[in-house]
């Protein structure tokens, strides 16, 4: 459950940068203000994915976030994307990039745990469900 949180904070820490830099300015920019909304708005839902339903899919959704997030900022800063060049270094650059890779890591660890069947018994295989004893 532990990994589930990591992931879920990391999508939701990623997608908040860009709900933060939406509001920053990038909200008029053509299609990247569109994207940073689309991308905030992923987070949350892939963030209460993870936390909501044992499933294989939110923790590959977590996978796919931060890859893609991740490779779309690469691709600004280092050719540019849609007209956008980005710096590679700066404050909100960093956090969001740590975000993208504990993301990736952490929802790769719970595909390969799960897949070997390393849950613990009192979790679900599958559907919806939050118990309290997964909060503490």
């Amino acid at each position: 459950m532990t990994m589930r949180w990591t992931a879920a904070v990391a999508v939701l820490v990623a997608g908040l940068v860009h709900l933060w830099l939406w509001f920053d300015g990038f909200r008029v920019i053509s299609v990247i203000g569109p994207l940073f909304v689309l991308n905030a708005a992923a987070g949350v839902g892939i963030a209460s994915l993870l936390l909501l339903w044992r499933s294989w899919l939110p923790p590959l959704l977590a996978v796919g976030f931060g890859a893609s997030t991740l490779a779309a900022f690469l691709v600004s800063a280092t050719v540019g994307l849609f007209g956008v060049q980005e710096i590679l270094l700066g404050t909100w650059q960093i956090v969001a990039g740590i975000a993208e890779i504990v993301a990736v890591v952490a929802g790769a660890m719970i595909l390969l745990r799960e897949r070997s069947g390393g849950r613990s018994a009192r979790e679900p295989q599958d559907g919806f469900a939050l118990r309290r004893t997964d909060l503490d």
